[in-house]
């Protein structure tokens, strides 16, 4: 078998192994995971291994931080949760006390320190029944906020991290991807609904049945829980299940969120052509302000900043947009994923020092 084998180097110091074998599987399951009793069987069938073989590399990927998590991926709007990505400005000796009492809400997923005046940029993700607006207004207690900018999601071009760990597989940066279709029937979660959504959106472990267990605690059988997967999947309301990867553990190091000044009638043909680059996550329109005039928003991740700023570029040709910034995370407060129909009350903890 030919080896091909990654050491990752961060600080000096040599995190994890990959051999080939170890990236085209990280490959394979960041998009397409077999909702089927036996998945690792499966996986293994297409690469030729034994079962065991597949499951211990995926043990001894997450063991190592690769990755982060396997489970449903939810659309959080099909759920009725209200989200939106928020910028602050915040005073440079305040940022870490704010970044932290921000974490603390159950409904940020995403936090990170970036390369402007807005320095403090996180997702959150409210319940049915919440508002957004009066969950954001709790931090306007904590000292060192300058300014706050929401910018909820005025359309979804496109949301889904894949990581290209084989090197030689690379895509070439052009707009050569398909938009997956869906059924889009109106879904509004019953309470047995939020039960299967419970045990879906769990981290799953790396067993033979790896289902069993949500199944056993839903009182149905496996195939009944994946029947459900496979319908909410076929309707929009789970995006994919898949693995999600520690970005920067994966040796992607640059996360870059590219901001594009577009002209208000082309920002649906650019958003659409942004969202077929292999190379973009996420895209975009979001709201504009007098001192924010970026109105769609692309995410890429690289191996290193430079990579990122020749990628933006080749993208900027090929759009035809030429006011954009890329905007570095320079710091991750937090990142993990939001726990549906778990809900906590929040309240800011001013006892906390700064």
């Amino acid at each position: 078998m030919e080896i091909e084998a990654t050491f990752l180097i961060v600080n000096r110091k040599i995190l994890v192994y990959m051999d080939k074998m170890d990236k085209e599987i990280l490959n394979e399951i960041q998009w397409t995971f077999p909702l089927v009793p036996r998945p690792y069987s499966e996986i293994a069938n297409k690469f030729h291994v034994s079962e065991e073989e597949v499951m211990n590399r995926l043990r001894e990927l997450k063991k190592s931080g690769i990755i982060r998590q396997l489970s449903a991926i939810f659309d959080t709007r099909r759920l009725g949760y209200k989200s939106a990505l928020v910028a602050m400005a915040i005073d440079a000796d305040k940022l870490d006390h704010v970044a932290a009492q921000i974490n603390r809400h159950p409904g940020v997923s995403h936090n990170y320190e970036r390369n402007h005046e807005y320095n403090l940029w996180f997702t959150l993700a409210v319940p049915p029944g919440s508002d957004l607006k009066t969950e954001i207004d709790k931090f306007s207690k904590l000292a060192g906020i300058n300014k706050v900018r929401m910018l909820p999601t005025i359309k979804l071009f496109k949301i889904g991290v894949k990581l290209e760990m084989v090197e030689d597989k690379k895509a070439d940066v052009k707009p050569t991807e398909e938009k997956k279709k869906i059924n889009e029937i109106k879904f509004v979660a019953t309470e047995e609904d939020k039960r299967y959504i419970r045990e879906l959106q769990k981290d799953l472990e790396i067993t033979e049945r790896p289902f069993l267990k949500s199944a056993k605690a839903l009182g149905i059988t496996e195939e009944e829980l994946l029947d459900k997967a496979r319908y909410y999947e076929g309707i929009g309301v789970i995006r994919r299940f898949a693995a999600i990867l520690r970005h920067r553990d994966a040796g992607f190091v640059s996360n870059g969120m590219i901001v594009w000044k577009v002209p208000d009638e082309r920002i649906e043909q650019v958003g659409a052509k942004l969202g077929a680059f292999p190379q973009v996550s996420h895209c975009y329109q979001r709201p504009v302000y007098a001192d924010w005039p970026y109105n769609v928003f692309s995410m890429v991740h690289c191996k290193s900043n430079g990579e990122a700023e020749e990628m933006a570029k080749e993208i900027e040709s090929q759009i035809n947009v030429h006011d954009y910034k890329i905007l570095f995370s320079s710091r991750e407060f937090k990142k993990t994923r939001v726990e549906y129909f778990v809900e906590h009350d929040f309240k800011i903890e001013e006892t906390i020092p700064a």
